[in-house]
């Protein structure tokens, strides 16, 4: 099989690797595509940690596509199915994962992609959220993510304040429900926007989905006394300071929503998969750039620049 290997920071080549073969309990699963994911970003830099070359497909963990292959014991699977994979070496053509860690796309999405781990996060931390009608929910960095949960808290019913940096996001989160949106620039200028927004209350919920330390400083500060601030973005360049006498102050819960319980995982995909075949939820609009295999480097590169116009990127097979 065709499978991209990170060579070294900033560098992506071709390799030619052997098939994938499932162990008991495994599939391997044919890829149609793969989301590119912002948590690849830092390894695209190269840090010290990381090590080159990265194993055939490495990084890639939003695919799906078809099964392929069945392992022993596997018995709620069979080839020909068409899946959404929690599975880590999906930059390739093919890619193994557990049979309890896949999810059957039905009918109502043949031919459409479906990065499942991100959608997937996306129910998990909307669940963990706790958002409930009638609260205002800010939601500060408008991704795929931030989209994601923006559509599903106004549905149930909660007023959406969206903050992000660029107009294009904005312009995003108003099509998926936000009530108000505010340009993420000035720091005190946000918070007093948002003070004005909610007559001095703040908000019973924020939601961080950036992974800096600004956006996370902000944050708490948009929370109301007893409100909940929900950690749904990836923290992995460093350590974080936090203001704790103003968590303290407010009585706030913080809840860090990255799941690490596949069984979790699992269960989020299946919501997810639900919602979009249902209609509830239409994440086509987000997909904005498709990329093929060679050329996963600009994938990573568009990911980390953002251009005008940029949300997320897939790559397709």
């Amino acid at each position: 099989m065709r499978a991209a290997v990170l060579a070294g920071p900033g560098q992506m080549r071709l390799e030619r690797a052997a098939l994938p073969e499932p162990g008991p309990g495994q599939v391997r699963v044919r890829l149609e595509g793969c989301g590119v994911c912002a948590s690849n970003l830092t390894p695209w830099e190269g840090p010290e940690w990381m090590t080159f070359p990265t194993e055939p497909g490495g990084l890639g963990h939003e695919g799906w596509g078809v099964v392929a292959a069945v392992g022993e014991g596997v018995s709620d699977l069979a080839v020909g199915d068409r899946v959404a994979a929690l599975s880590y070496r999906s930059y390739a053509e093919y890619d193994v994962a557990d049979a309890s860690a896949c999810v059957k796309l039905p009918p109502e999405l043949d031919g459409k992609p479906f990065p499942g781990e991100p959608l997937g996060c996306a129910m998990n931390i909307f669940r963990r959220a706790d958002v409930q009608a009638g609260q205002t929910v800010a939601i500060v960095g408008i991704g795929f993510l931030g989209a994601i949960l923006t559509r599903l808290a106004t549905d149930a019913g909660a007023r959406v304040i969206a903050i992000s940096r660029r107009p294009f996001s904005l312009d995003v989160a108003k099509q998926f429900g936000a009530a108000e949106v505010v340009p993420m620039d000035d720091h005190w200028a946000i918070i007093e926007k948002v003070r004005e927004l909610t007559g001095g209350r703040f908000c019973e919920r924020v939601i961080e989905a950036v992974g800096k330390q600004w956006p996370l400083d902000l944050s708490a500060e948009l929370c109301a006394e007893r409100g909940k601030l929900v950690i749904a973005g990836y923290h992995q360049d460093g350590p974080r300071q936090v203001n704790m006498q103003l968590w303290n102050w407010r009585g706030l819960d913080v809840i860090n929503a990255h799941e690490r319980d596949p069984a979790v995982y699992a269960q989020g995909l299946r919501e997810a998969v639900e919602a979009v075949a249902s209609g509830r939820l239409d994440p086509a609009p987000l997909y904005t750039h498709a990329y093929p295999l060679e050329r996963l480097g600009e994938a990573l590169d568009a990911t980390r620049d953002r251009p005008d116009g940029f949300l997320k990127a897939l790559v397709t097979l």
